[in-house]
């Protein structure tokens, strides 16, 4: 997803671009995803404000039942992309102080596959369920329990507590 923004460049600070985006991203693990939705574009004293609102999907493992499923992702990034060389002048820019700025390269394209790859993965939850009410694998034989029960016995369940349950009359 790559945006020329020479143009932009070269415009007076505050002017906007937008554009609508639907393409794929290599995510890095050889899965390649479609991204759709649209880019602002604002030029600043700086670079250029990118603002992106976006839809795609992960591939995941749920932690119960540990089963893969796609997993609908909402994307919302705002990035200030900094110049590598100055428009006018073609000389190399300065390079910015912050760690893990995010650069126009020299042909004046700004690529916005790392900042969706990087907001994806903190858009993914930490406990991926498949479904709200996965009922998990059996502890015992390790079936996974959604399509059915498996013939294990009931669980005594923690024999420590055994004896507070007895005087709590449970």
């Amino acid at each position: 997803m790559q945006i020329n923004v020479a143009g932009l460049m070269k415009d007076p600070i505050g002017s906007v671009r937008t554009y609508e985006i639907d393409g794929e991203v290599d995510f890095g693990d050889g899965k390649v995803k479609r991204v759709t939705g649209k880019v602002q574009l604002l030029r600043t004293p700086r670079g250029i404000l990118v603002q992106v609102e976006a839809e795609t999907e992960a591939d995941l493992n749920c932690s119960r039942c540990l089963e893969p499923f796609s997993h609908p992702v909402s994307l919302k990034i705002e990035e200030e992309y900094l110049p590598t060389l100055d428009i006018l002048t073609g000389e190399r820019a300065p390079v910015p102080d912050e760690p893990g700025t995010f650069r126009i390269d020299e042909r004046h394209i700004i690529d916005l596959t790392e900042a969706i790859r990087q907001y994806t993965l903190l858009a993914v939850p930490m406990k991926p369920l498949c479904k709200a009410d996965c009922a998990g694998i059996c502890p015992t034989c390790g079936q996974n329990l959604n399509p059915s029960a498996c013939a294990c016995p009931p669980s005594e369940g923690d024999t420590r507590r055994a004896k507070l349950q007895k005087l709590l009359g449970k």
